[in-house]
């Protein structure tokens, strides 16, 4: 599918913003004053600056409300009244954090659990699509929450369990790419199942269905050269994961911990363009590009 860079931003920034905020919000790292009130600033400014851009890859901005309407079908919907509940409870303990030095653990707890909920929900817009078999996989979901978790955990500051998610999650990338590659395949469609004139015989496609394109090969349709994508998943885990363990192992230091920090963002970064270039639309397959 075609790698849309507000997509990518706001499955990345919001994914990093729930993830700071499920940790703040159980007490982790214990912050009070103005350390407290500079990390809900980031952590919530993420969660909600990174749905903003989720606005700017919509038809009609304008419409952008009648989505909470849909929840009983639609992960969108669910997801943008989870986002909203999330930010208003984690809001509204950091409120009384910083002004009162009061932790509501309640509040916290239930603030978290949003956070999670959230994630979760942006996974499924995405693991729910059985026309793009690379997503549709447990998988997906366990890599936007095993990220954000990751993220959030070196924000919080703990060593030992920035590491172990950081050598899992890179591992589990891995993984999700080798299932990934063989997605489509698996599922059997080819362009006979696609045309519905598979019984007839072998079918191939004598010129494309059309002489421009449409919303759907501009959306829905691209190609990824192979030798590039394996180049940028080795960026990405080299980047994402392996770069922010060794400066994380360091003897610790504020500028270590930033800069692991700024590592593991852009790997992800890289590896959320691949998870939308590689994504294969069963659609590609009408149009022989499958």
């Amino acid at each position: 599918m075609h790698p849309a860079k507000s997509i990518i931003l706001f499955t990345t920034l919001s994914g990093l913003g729930n993830g700071i905020l499920i940790y703040l919000c159980l007490g982790i790292p214990p912050v009070t004053g103005w350390e407290a009130f500079a990390l809900f600033a980031l952590a919530l400014g993420l969660a909600g600056g990174g749905l903003l851009f989720s606005f700017f890859h919509l038809g009609h901005p304008e419409r952008a409300l009648k989505a909470f309407t849909q929840w009983r079908s639609s992960w969108l919907s669910r997801e943008g009244w989870l986002a909203n509940a999330a930010i208003a409870a984690a809001g509204l303990y950091a409120l009384s954090l910083i002004f009162f030095d009061n932790r509501i653990v309640p509040l916290g707890v239930l603030a978290s659990l949003l956070c999670i909920a959230t994630v979760y929900a942006t996974s499924m817009i995405y693991a729910q699509l059985k026309t793009v078999p690379r997503w549709h996989h447990w998988t997906t979901n366990v890599l936007f929450l095993g990220l954000a978790l990751t993220g959030g955990a070196l924000f919080s500051g703990s060593q030992m369990g920035a590491i172990g998610l950081l050598a899992v999650m890179g591992l589990f990338q891995a993984y999700a790419w080798r299932i990934g590659d063989g997605a489509l395949a698996a599922t059997g469609s080819t362009a006979g199942t696609a045309t519905g004139l598979g019984e007839r015989g072998s079918v191939r496609a004598f010129e494309a269905p059309h002489t421009g394109g449409n919303y759907l090969t501009n959306e829905m349709v691209f190609k990824v050269a192979r030798k590039h994508a394996m180049t940028l998943r080795m960026i990405a885990v080299a980047v994402g994961y392996a770069f922010p363990i060794a400066l994380v192992i360091l003897p610790y230091s504020v500028a270590w911990i930033v800069l692991a920090i700024l590592c593991h963002l852009a790997g992800v970064l890289v590896s959320r363009w691949l998870f939308f270039a590689e994504a294969e639309h069963v659609v590609g397959i009408y149009y022989g590009r499958g």
